[in-house]
């Protein structure tokens, strides 16, 4: 009897440190999320300190404007915008299948200071159409040249973010992505960015790390 009651104690308490320990959680459901990425695992949580505080450039409410202007809600007809748990549901079910990519849409400077984990870097300069190697990049995102257009039937999916709703870079990308032919409903904007990620407490990945 003694015994049941003391493992009974024990469970509790260990029951109860686990609660403590993720007292912050991505959903009520939720406290983490990991999954594997081109061999890699990936975990996504929030930060646990509830005293923490955003202290880097992130900290700014003011930029000038232009060229730091609040965007609008949608980054081109047809392209869906989501938020935060969207994206970890599409690093789930797209880009660790295979099947899509999560963009970085920023300098490689910016993506070097920290990303989201599973994230690419394709700079949105590289997608105007006066870069000689824009055929590469589409064709690496599944595209297909097809006499003097292209084809994205087979075309991954993709959700593009920059540093926030007053980044330009993502929409940029977004529209010259458009603008090539690519599918606006296999394009997703999440217009949050960096700025309401770490807003969030969500975990960063180092690159280079």
């Amino acid at each position: 009897m003694f015994r049941l009651i003391l493992v009974a104690a024990l469970a509790c308490v260990i029951t109860s440190k686990d609660v403590l320990a993720q007292e912050v959680r991505i959903t009520p459901d939720t406290a983490s999320f990991s999954v594997e990425v081109n061999g890699k695992l990936i975990t996504i949580e929030r930060n646990q300190d509830t005293n923490h505080k955003i202290t880097n450039e992130f900290t700014k409410t003011s930029r000038p404007c232009p060229p730091f202007c609040i965007h609008p809600i949608s980054a081109a007809p047809g392209v869906t915008t989501v938020g935060e748990l969207e994206v970890i549901d599409f690093i789930e079910t797209s880009v660790a299948k295979g099947n899509g990519l999560l963009i970085d849409s920023r300098l490689p400077e910016w993506f070097a200071k920290g990303t989201i984990p599973g994230a690419v870097n394709v700079p949105f300069a590289t997608l105007e159409p006066s870069n000689p190697y824009r055929d590469q990049i589409l064709q690496a995102l599944g595209g297909v040249q097809s006499g003097a257009g292209w084809s994205f039937a087979a075309a991954r999916d993709l959700t593009l973010f920059c540093n926030g709703p007053w980044c330009d870079q993502s929409p940029r990308a977004i529209r010259n992505l458009v603008d090539a032919g690519y599918p606006a409903d296999k394009i997703r904007y999440y217009r949050g960015g960096m700025q309401l990620w770490l807003l969030l407490g969500l975990t960063v990945e180092s690159p280079n790390a």
